[in-house]
């Protein structure tokens, strides 16, 4: 499966730079070098991570398809099978997003997704890292069906890679297309943070989900205005990945109720103990666009480190198999702390300088683990 990435990598690049390419001559680009490259580190960094959380994708569906499948004919073997295993799963996706946006603990992994305030190809590649961790209760029903672990994995990966199209602000409206499916215009809504549009348009492949449990928003001429409501304001991977968790341990300590320090986890984003100071309404005339300035030498050293961190991550997929998870481990480590170092230079915390030590290190101390 991890092989599969590797050659997804060049197909996602010639998208990338195709929709870039337009969007100049068009004379509307939606990219941001610091914002994509932000947006692919944590691309590289929820897969690097499955090291550790790839139990929690594959591994417990393995266990409960062998414990509670209530079905093991070759029914899901045959086309219309594999048909049904992808809507099936498409369904089960349906709900797990919506509650990664109705429950606190579920926003706190999935927000990454969402704190890209450009759309574009590469806002489709910033997955989560903690996202697999809860994720694989809402797709038990698949193993009880009996969905082979080997079909469920490819399913999700259907729906997965179906979704990077719909990240462009290029399509526009493409109508009897538009009320069956998952398309642009339907997604531009759902990671628009404006009122009319909060909080809509789940579907990962299909729409129709949404329209039958009442979840579905048409985009209108309101223009939509992207990221998340409490700004990220940063190109820093692991923090992007840990903020959320941060401000619910945050209230969960303060308050002096037990049950709200419980409840806090499964209550909706945003939701405060009575004893916390609520935040602020939103007002969406005060978003501001997170676009700290970058030297050119700033920009030639990023996207030279970029290139180079994606060339490991290409060659630690293609190898890892054989290495032990030892060394699976020590690779993921440094490999995260090259993206976090990229990151803080691109936002103007840390020198040329600074980062190009840093990354030297990390490649000399590797070196020795893979030879």
């Amino acid at each position: 499966m991890e092989k599969i990435i590797v050659y997804a990598i060049p197909v996602f690049t010639l998208m990338i730079l195709s929709e870039y390419t337009y969007g100049i001559f068009s004379g509307r680009n939606t990219y941001r070098i610091n914002d994509a490259i932000s947006n692919l580190s944590q691309g590289i960094l929820s897969q690097i991570t499955l090291v550790f959380t790839g139990i929690f994708q594959i591994g417990i569906y393995t266990w409960a398809y062998g414990k509670i499948s209530l079905y093991h004919g070759g029914l899901w073997n045959s086309w219309y099978g594999w048909l049904a295993a992808i809507l099936l799963f498409d369904f089960c996706g349906y709900w797990h997003h919506r509650y990664s946006h109705e429950t606190g603990i579920l926003w706190a992994a999935h927000v990454v997704h969402h704190q890209s305030q450009d759309f574009n190809f590469s806002t489709a590649l910033r997955q989560e890292s903690a996202y697999p961790v809860l994720g694989w209760i809402f797709y038990l029903p698949l193993a009880l069906l009996g969905i082979p672990p080997e079909i469920f994995a490819i399913s999700g990966l259907a729906v997965l890679l179906y979704q990077v199209w719909i990240h462009t602000e290029h399509v526009g409206q493409l109508g009897w297309f538009d009320r069956l499916f998952s398309t642009p215009s339907n997604h531009r809504v759902h990671h628009a943070v404006n009122d009319a549009y909060i909080d809509k348009n789940y579907g990962g492949m299909l729409i129709v989900w949404d329209r039958i449990f009442g979840t579905f928003q048409e985009e209108t001429e309101e223009t939509c205005v992207y990221g998340t409501r409490s700004q990220l304001s940063s190109w820093d991977p692991v923090w992007a990945n840990l903020v959320v968790y941060r401000d619910l341990f945050k209230d969960a300590w303060h308050t002096k109720s037990w049950k709200d320090r419980l409840k806090i986890w499964f209550m909706p984003p945003g939701w405060r103990p009575r004893d916390i100071a609520e935040k602020p309404p939103f007002d969406i005339s005060e978003v501001t666009f997170y676009d700290p300035p970058m030297p050119k030498a700033v920009i030639w050293f990023g996207c030279a480190t970029f290139l180079a961190l994606l060339g490991a991550f290409a060659a630690f997929l293609w190898y890892q198999e054989s290495f032990s998870f030892g060394t699976q481990s020590w690779l993921v480590f440094s490999m995260t702390i090259g993206l976090w170092a990229l990151g803080a230079m691109l936002q103007g915390k840390m020198e040329i300088r600074k980062a190009l030590l840093i990354q030297s290190s990390i490649f000399l101390c590797t070196l020795p683990v893979i030879l």
